[in-house]
């Protein structure tokens, strides 16, 4: 039993339940330290600080 639904659902009321799967844009917020921009809540890429402390150093990118 099952697999097949019981009753037929509209297309409005299937696009109505899925109007909040929709993608949301990511916001950046700016690194008070670098003034790079950053994901809220995360260290920043650049510098490596968080709430004003350095909390990793960040990865040197070396040019061949």
């Amino acid at each position: 039993m099952g697999g097949v639904p019981v009753k037929h659902h509209t297309k409005s009321k299937v696009r109505r339940r899925r109007s909040h799967l929709a993608l949301k844009p990511a916001r950046l917020f700016v690194c008070k330290n670098c003034n790079s921009p950053s994901l809220p809540h995360r260290i920043c890429p650049n510098c490596g600080f968080y709430k004003g402390k350095v909390v990793k150093k960040p990865k040197l990118k070396v040019k061949k």
